[in-house]
């Protein structure tokens, strides 16, 4: 099987960069097949760009390299990282893009890849996803040891995790993500439809233990809005009308059946979401 290299980026597709870091890849490993996972994170985002590759990665074969470039420091002294996890390298700058998938598969080695030999010759101020980045990843694909990029290194920088808060009636989280359908991705994940129609909530965030809620208690209340229960598919509301689902991902979700449930609810990314499983003013 080809060496598969995901790209993961805040360039957008109007400009040449992610066309130039391929070509730049194509030249130090021919045969590695590209999959862009999305060049359409808001520039700087490094809350989305995590939540991205947090969702992503563990669909992809072992050996995949995951390229991340979302570096708001290009030029300083942040270092380049590459981590090998859950059978797979990832590739990235230190600014906390990574850790919240480390959160869940420790890392098996961490490498401060500064080893300017596996660099571009020349290296800019502002462009090292071509100059850094792409040559590690490519690299990488080509089965080079990851010890051979830099030195072993114990601590990289961590990206706090969004709200997420359990009390005895009550769930507090956030508004992590909105998708292209304008579905509110909430920070309430892992949940899990089980047998007797309850959910299973193993939480991927606060390191809190697992619970079973029992779904037709729970109410799901956004900037004013209570949402009733939890479905299994959009189509089990009426057309226009919201509802809670469990995503393709496993996170908790509000959307509207045939609408977007972003602009009727006046969301954002950020707003508190409230999950009550009691008769009570939350």
């Amino acid at each position: 099987m080809r060496p598969v290299i995901t790209i993961l980026t805040d360039f957008g597709t109007r400009d040449p960069f992610v066309a130039v870091m391929k070509g730049v890849m194509r030249r130090y490993c021919p045969n590695a097949e590209f999959i862009d996972v999305s060049h359409e994170i808001e520039p700087q985002n490094l809350r989305q760009a995590a939540f991205a590759l947090l969702t992503s990665w563990r669909w992809f074969p072992a050996g995949t390299v995951f390229l991340t470039v979302v570096d708001p420091g290009v030029g300083s002294e942040r270092r380049p990282l590459v981590v090998s996890a859950g059978g797979c390298h990832f590739v990235a700058p230190d600014n906390g893009l990574l850790s919240w998938v480390l959160a869940e598969t420790p890392p098996d080695k961490i490498i401060a890849a500064e080893n300017s030999k596996r660099h571009l010759g020349f290296v800019s101020h502002t462009f090292h996803g071509r100059d850094i980045f792409a040559p590690l990843a490519a690299h990488l694909a080509c089965g080079l040891d990851p010890k051979d990029l830099g030195s072993e290194i114990s601590t990289f920088q961590e990206l706090p995790g969004p709200r997420l808060e359990f009390h005895a009636d009550k769930i507090c989280a956030e508004v992590l993500h909105i998708d292209r359908f304008g579905n509110l991705v909430t920070s309430i994940g892992d949940c899990r439809w089980q047998e007797d129609g309850s959910i299973l909530l193993s939480p991927r965030f606060g390191g809190g233990a697992a619970s079973k809620l029992r779904n037709e208690k729970l109410r799901t209340k956004i900037r004013g809005r209570e949402i009733r229960g939890v479905h299994k598919t959009y189509s089990s509301k009426a057309e226009g009308e919201p509802l809670a689902c469990i995503g393709s991902s496993g996170f908790l979700e509000l959307g509207i059946n045939l609408g977007n449930a972003a602009q009727s609810l006046g969301a954002a990314v950020g707003d508190a979401v409230i999950v009550s499983w009691k008769c009570s003013n939350f």
